[in-house]
């Protein structure tokens, strides 16, 4: 009742934000009318980019793979320090709010503005496709309703308030998801850190010493070791693998589209760099919590469904919340060995993802669990040569979302935690659509194909393109390449190896022209989505992977490539105008400093 509750009361608050906050502009629409205070601007923007990945997903992420999962951190944390020095003053100084806009006209050429649409929609729609993901997995849980009724159900949240408010109603409403969803967070972190430890502060928590005389990182490595997983503190990925993931994380994080259109709602440059070290603040309150969440989680999980002795507990000993999330298809068990225990551990017991992995009539097994349909992976079961084989299947994008329950919080704690995993996946996917609608209105209608368009049909095409863009977004929730975190990964990939380069040459090398620029953009994002769709959607063996490079981390070679082909094809073309070498020239000083001198 406590969910429907907060969910509910959440709901109603930001479509009331949304009437009191409609756009009735084109520049309201697109920038919410340039007059956000730097505060404000900075809490939409941590909410904006804090999305179902990092709310959901990233602490269940590290959960499960230990410390590679620090490539998430620090590229995703890093990437943000760079958009906020490298990047946002300069776009915000050169007067254009959409990256093809800025594209178009720093390299003079509709052709450059066409292929940087084409790049912001096909980024846009891979990060929305994760974040339609995780309301469904919210809605599916908290609202009994399967997943893909709760990916509809968010589609028309999100429907509500992005095309009637536009930038104004989505920066206001993000405001308040930002307070829901950091509140969400922190609170039950604070619980389980002071359960897991005695020390309320998760930041420190982890490193604690447990009653076990080991600390949580040695216990959770422990607790591994006899499960038969790799170690919690030990990588399994390969270094230079990690260091790509890392860079195409940190680069396609400066280089999101919906997180640059920001820097343009504050009404000038210096509100700018005060609005991203706000969000900067704001961030950081989440992010450094996750490590201990992540850790505390797991540790909660392997020691519910094994108990102290690792031997298994009884499916009808196990507390509620199991069943509430078997319910929601996000977790199995398959008593493969038939004793009625519940048994987690290295492997596979069955493939499956949410309720395909269930029998249609849902059928139960001698011992009440649901029964899985899907083929067994590996050798058959003998009971005799593996009395302890794995029989459950997580979802790792319930982690966060399952913590209090596993933890037995209180129930407003849950009821919260659901209101901030809805507040962080609808407030960025809100972000991504209207990035999509604005590309398709202001950069292809109104500036490509009919300059002559008036302000209301162009605030008409932006809202079509919003209602067609959340269509195709609930298509992807519903059918998504994989969790969220790794979805959203690719669409940071796509961005570091197409998008990041452009702006980073349009601002920082004067000489860069429209070809070099064009065939830049093309090879890196070419490339990089070829070799993402080869590895995740084409059936491509990882043992093939170039130079061990995974696919989330392969933005890094795009963006390398884009670099290099940029830098040839400009060496081979004629220079850009004298006109726009003043301009980037000129970008660079601040305002008031004096013209710039050679030495």
């Amino acid at each position: 009742m406590l969910s429907y509750l907060f969910i509910g009361g959440s709901f109603l608050l930001y479509m009331g934000i949304a009437v009191w906050a409609r756009a009735g502009s084109t520049k309201e629409f697109y920038v919410a009318g340039g007059g956000v205070h730097p505060i404000a601007n900075g809490m939409a923007t941590a909410a904006d980019w804090m999305s179902a990945a990092s709310f959901i997903s990233l602490a269940g992420l590290i959960s499960f793979i230990g410390r590679d999962g620090s490539a998430y951190l620090m590229g995703w944390t890093g990437g943000y320090v760079l958009l906020a020095m490298l990047l946002a003053p300069y776009l915000r100084k050169f007067g254009k709010f959409t990256v093809p806009d800025f594209v178009g006209d720093r390299y003079e050429s509709d052709t450059a503005r066409v292929i940087g649409v084409a790049c912001t929609i096909i980024i846009s729609f891979t990060y929305v496709a994760g974040q339609m993901r995780g309301v469904g997995i919210v809605f599916s849980r908290y609202l009994h309703v399967d997943i893909n009724t709760g990916v509809i159900l968010g589609m028309a949240i999100v429907f509500f308030y992005a095309v009637l408010g536009g930038m104004k109603g989505i920066t206001y409403t993000q405001v308040a998801q930002y307070c829901v969803l950091i509140l969400a967070f922190t609170v039950p972190s604070f619980f389980l850190s002071a359960q897991v430890t005695g020390h309320i502060l998760p930041q420190i928590g982890l490193g604690a010493t447990l009653d076990t005389g080991m600390s949580v990182l040695a216990t959770l490595d422990q607790l591994s070791l006899d499960l038969g997983f790799a170690q919690y503190t030990a990588g399994t990925k390969s270094t230079f693998d990690i260091f790509c993931l890392t860079v195409a994380l940190m680069c396609g994080t400066a280089g999101l589209p919906h997180v640059i259109v920001r820097f343009f709602t504050v009404p000038r440059v210096k509100d700018a760099r005060t609005s991203a070290g706000y969000a900067l603040i704001f961030i950081a309150l989440l992010y450094t919590a996750i490590p201990g969440v992540a850790g505390f989680g797991r540790v909660n999980l392997i020691q519910t469904l094994n108990g102290p002795d690792n031997a298994g507990v009884e499916y009808a000993a196990m507390p509620a919340w199991f069943a509430n999330w078997e319910n929601a298809g996000l977790i199995g068990w398959n008593d493969r060995n038939g004793d009625g225990k519940i048994q987690y551990a290295a492997g596979k017991a069955y493939e499956g993802k949410g309720n395909p992995a269930y029998d249609a009539n849902d059928n139960r097994g001698e011992h009440g669990q649901r029964l899985a349909t899907n083929a067994m992976v590996g050798a058959e079961f003998d009971a005799a040569k593996q009395p302890f084989a794995n029989e459950v299947y997580v979802d790792r994008d319930i982690m966060v979302l399952a913590n209090p329950e596993i933890a037995q919080l209180p129930a407003w704690v849950i009821a919260l935690v659901a209101a901030g995993a809805v507040a962080a996946a609808l407030s960025t996917a809100a972000g991504l659509l209207l990035v999509i609608s604005t590309a398709i209105a202001h950069d292809l209608m109104k500036t490509v194909i009919n300059p002559n368009i008036t302000d209301k049909q162009e605030l008409m095409y932006a809202r079509i393109a919003a209602i067609v863009a959340i269509c195709i977004a609930g298509y992807f929730g519903i059918n998504p390449p994989g969790f969220v975190a790794q979805v959203v990964a690719l669409a940071f990939g796509i961005a570091s190896a197409s998008v990041f380069p452009t702006l980073m040459l349009g601002i920082f090398y004067k000489r860069m022209n429209t070809q070099g620029a064009i065939a830049g953009m093309l090879a890196g994002l070419i490339s990089t989505v070829g070799y993402m769709w080869y590895f995740v959607f084409g059936g491509g063996d990882s043992a093939d992977y170039f130079m061990g490079v995974s696919p989330g981390g392969f933005g890094a070679i795009g963006m390398v490539l884009h670099f290099i082909v940029a830098f040839v094809v400009c060496s081979m073309t004629p220079p850009p105008s004298e006109e726009m070498q003043r301009i980037v020239e000129d970008l660079r000083i601040p305002r008031g400093a004096g013209a710039a001198h050679d030495h």
